[in-house]
């Protein structure tokens, strides 16, 4: 297990209300979250279609924090620019839906954006092997993707002891991102793996008291 480090919480705006997106947007900020995740399917890349980046440049209007863009569309390299001159401050794409990866990567950089890349559960961490020394960011999809309020796939938290292990070895600076299942029941064992961002859709917007599961997430004993 790993030792517990402060942890970037990133409340995924899909589970928020879209018909009072402004109020979603204050819930996060009110639970003192770090970034705000937006998760943008094609419904070819995955089965469900979300928002494209009006979304993304509306609610960079209405908030300050980070904003945390998560490609999960066939033919990323097509969509970069328009999230780019949304405000994105992250750009994360597939892997698995990206033949020049590194290319992307840079055109990403480039523009001033952090780069990440994701990929799914069926995708082992080895994978990213090439890519590592340019990323920014990588996200472990702890469910297979395109639904929100599935239940955690455990055995993707090796991938992240795995890329936590290997950046410690070879000096690496990625932020290591899981996405999937996560809530106040498994976020300890998740932390000690050596996860950096942690992404709550259903279990932060659907609870009682979200800024009490958010720091629960966090793993700090005030609530």
């Amino acid at each position: 297990m790993k030792k517990e480090k402060r942890i970037i919480f990133a409340p995924s705006i899909l589970s928020g209300d879209f018909s009072n997106i402004k109020e979603s947007v204050k819930l996060i900020e009110t639970a003192n979250s770090d970034w705000i995740h937006l998760d943008v399917m094609d419904g070819v890349f995955v089965p469900n279609i979300t928002f494209g980046h009006k979304m993304v440049e509306d609610i960079g209007k209405i908030t300050n924090l980070p904003l945390d863009v998560h490609l999960m569309t066939v033919n990323p390299e097509n969509h970069i620019d328009d999230f780019i001159a949304a405000g994105a401050n992250y750009i994360t794409v597939h892997l698995e839906a990206a033949v020049h990866s590194h290319r992307i990567i840079q055109k990403i950089k480039e523009s001033g954006c952090k780069a990440g890349v994701s990929i799914v559960p069926g995708t082992p961490a080895s994978s990213l092997s090439e890519l590592l020394p340019f990323l920014d960011l990588i996200l472990i999809m702890s469910v297979n993707p395109g639904f929100g309020g599935q239940n955690l796939i455990e055995s993707t938290l090796d991938k992240i002891e795995y890329l936590d292990d290997l950046r410690s070895q070879k000096g690496y600076n990625y932020l290591i991102s899981i996405d999937g299942g996560v809530n106040r029941d498994n976020a300890e064992l998740i932390r000690k793996k050596g996860t950096d961002v942690m992404i709550s859709g259903s279990s932060f917007f659907k609870s009682a008291n979200p800024a009490a599961e958010a720091n629960l997430i966090r793993g700090n004993k005030q609530v």
